[in-house]
């Protein structure tokens, strides 16, 4: 009888000493399931949605608080402006038409560059220059910026676009910066303005830069007249043939609908 007893007490203290590794064990699995899901939550995609056409569409962070990061998405509701944007990864013949067009409706935009696109086509973004338009800061490699988390490796991403801009056109890059892919984090956000860079996501633009699967004219009407609203932030690239072949028309497009085309500065200037 004594040995059942024992043997009883053994069993009971196994049980236990089981059932607490068991439950370090699931509280670690919990824990790194919540830390995984918090790290995972850091890295935001830039999104919209679109309600109504000719309203604004909602951003999945709202223009109030990305105005807390000198952040921009949309402008005011209340008149009926553009603010053209461009991001260049690099050239393919698609930039000049793109100018000309903007020149002949004289239309400022932003063109959103990285260190291939200066070290490439140098001579294009002298044109930017010259002809009035803004250049910005798309970073040099065009990584996913919510990856990098200290503030040296973001400063030299940003500050590698602002040197070879200078050694080219003589000037200062504009402090403006558009997160590649439109992947961030808020901790991105923050070192931007501690930088002194305003950054600038978009409420309007379409699938344009598969190369080998370009929108057709109709389908780039379609989207970027039935979407478009007063203080659209437009994202087209550059490198799309269609934007090159329709914005000259697309622009008249949008003139008569009485739309007027201004530049990014005087989002952050009134």
């Amino acid at each position: 009888m004594k040995k059942i007893v024992v043997m009883k007490k053994v069993l009971t203290l196994l049980f236990l000493a089981s059932m607490f590794f068991v439950g370090r064990a699931v509280g670690y699995v919990v824990h790194y399931v919540e830390a995984s899901s918090a790290k995972a939550e850091e890295a935001q995609n830039w999104g919209l949605g679109f309600g109504q056409e000719g309203a604004q569409p909602s951003g999945n962070a709202s223009a109030e608080k990305l105005a807390e990061y000198d952040a921009y998405y949309v402008g005011s509701n209340s008149e009926k402006i553009i603010y053209l944007t461009f991001d260049c990864g690099y050239e393919n013949g698609n930039t000049e038409p793109i100018l000309d067009a903007l020149q002949k409706h004289n239309a400022p935009a932003t063109f959103f560059v990285v260190g291939h696109f200066l070290e490439s086509a140098p001579d294009i973004v002298k044109r930017m220059v010259e002809d009035g338009h803004t250049v910005g800061n798309h970073t040099y490699h065009h990584p996913d910026m919510s990856k990098i988390s200290d503030m040296d490796s973001f400063r030299k991403e940003i500050e590698d676009v602002e040197a070879l801009f200078k050694e080219i056109t003589g000037q200062e890059l504009a402090p403006y910066y558009r997160p590649p892919q439109g992947i961030y984090s808020t901790e991105n956000l923050k070192m931007a303005k501690e930088l002194g860079y305003h950054t600038f996501f978009w409420s309007l633009a379409y699938v344009d830069w598969y190369q080998d699967k370009q929108p057709s004219h109709e389908e780039a009407f379609e989207k970027l007249t039935g979407r478009i609203h007063p203080g659209a932030i437009v994202l087209l690239h550059s490198t799309s043939q269609t934007n090159g072949e329709i914005l000259d028309e697309l622009l008249t497009k949008w003139e008569e609908m009485g739309y007027q085309f201004r530049p990014l500065s005087e989002l952050f200037e009134k």
